[in-house]
């Protein structure tokens, strides 16, 4: 049931990518202004992923982005800047050389679809689950889907482990579950 749930939202997302002109990288760095100075996770964007490195950009806490430990297991998050050192990382996206780690606050988190109940769709090896559940066990933590409005649907097919989303943030803004 998810992988033709996949499959779809791809296509909905590469045709809201090719039509976006930056309202949507604009939209997250107005969401962001509400957690200065917090660390802040993001992802380096693979395929028609909504780019988060502007609205990093100008966030003025700390920065990290994620890296896949192993199978099974929960994101680690190394130390990022704009224009640090990068090395190559799981699934294509690069990681940084710092291994310095950084337990965030904030995530910005990438996904296929999602749904009115806060819920995502993402690529199916349950890391940001499993991350999500760790960090929330450990303290406060917020996170924030970052997509397309094309990417939302009417339910995202759900099992047990997952953990859903704070907020959306899409071309249209901010959306609180």
């Amino acid at each position: 049931m998810k992988e033709g749930a996949r499959q779809a939202a791809f296509a909905a997302r590469k045709l809201a990518h090719a039509r976006d002109e930056g309202a949507v990288s604009a939209a997250l760095t107005q969401a962001l202004a509400a957690y200065p100075d917090q660390p802040l996770s993001g992802y380096w964007p693979i395929r028609t992923e909504p780019d988060p490195r502007p609205a990093m950009s100008a966030h003025h806490g700390p920065l990290c982005l994620p890296v896949v430990v192993g199978p099974g297991q929960a994101l680690a998050f190394r130390r990022w800047h704009p224009g640090a050192a990068m090395e190559p990382g799981a699934f294509g996206a690069p990681i940084p050389q710092d291994k310095t780690e950084i337990t965030p606050q904030i995530l910005i988190v990438p996904l296929l679809a999602f749904d009115a109940r806060g819920f995502r769709l993402g690529y199916g090896g349950g890391f940001y689950d499993r991350t999500l559940q760790a960090l929330r066990a450990a303290g406060p933590v917020v996170a924030i889907g970052f997509a397309y409005g094309a990417q939302e649907v009417n339910e995202v097919p759900t099992e047990p482990t997952d953990q859903p989303l704070d907020f959306i943030v899409t071309e249209d803004g901010l959306r609180a579950f």
